[in-house]
């Protein structure tokens, strides 16, 4: 049952890569990964929430990475690991979070980053319309700042975008308080 999920994720991935979001129906990820649409439809619902599965794992593992960087006091840990993770990653990045992804890609990806950035400011003294304001200020922040990074295919390794964002950051969450 997981190697088929594998499968099928693996080929969405590929065909995304090659051609798009926009452009890659249930049945070209049934005809890559060499299965029938039955049992696509055992396992997703959709393309959408094929993808979606693998979002459900890199969360996971950004909030393993994530947890590492709060204990070693560095706010808003998140960002290298995203950032390498993408750096790592940069063709599937590009086509997922760049100006070509999908609404709903982009819409999942910054749900995403939200919530990381809502869990790192949770020890905050924030609370009401000021943490949500600033979670949302931070996280676009950052949205925005990767977008660039990966559209521009600047020359920046992932800790110097990080290094960046934490300049660009740091008087905002003090100022926040």
């Amino acid at each position: 049952m997981q190697r088929t999920r594998r499968t099928l994720r693996d080929a969405l991935v590929a065909l995304i890569l090659e051609r798009g979001w926009e452009q890659v129906s249930v049945q070209d990820v049934c005809d890559r990964a060499d299965v029938g649409r039955s049992t696509f439809y055992t396992h997703f619902a959709d393309k959408e929430e094929l993808l979606l599965s693998g979002f459900d794992e890199f969360r996971k593992v950004l909030r393993a990475q994530h947890a590492a960087a709060a204990e070693a006091g560095r706010p808003l840990g998140f960002a290298r690991a995203l950032l390498e993770h993408a750096h790592e990653n940069l063709r599937l990045f590009r086509a997922l979070i760049g100006k070509r992804s999908g609404q709903l890609v982009q819409r999942r990806f910054r749900e995403l980053v939200l919530e990381l950035v809502a869990t790192d400011l949770a020890g905050l003294a924030l609370a009401g319309p000021v943490l949500d304001g600033t979670v949302h200020y931070v996280g676009g922040a950052f949205l925005e700042l990767l977008t660039w990074w990966l559209d521009s295919r600047s020359p920046l390794p992932p800790v110097e975008v990080e290094a960046l964002f934490q300049r660009l950051t740091t008087p905002v969450l003090a100022a926040a308080r």
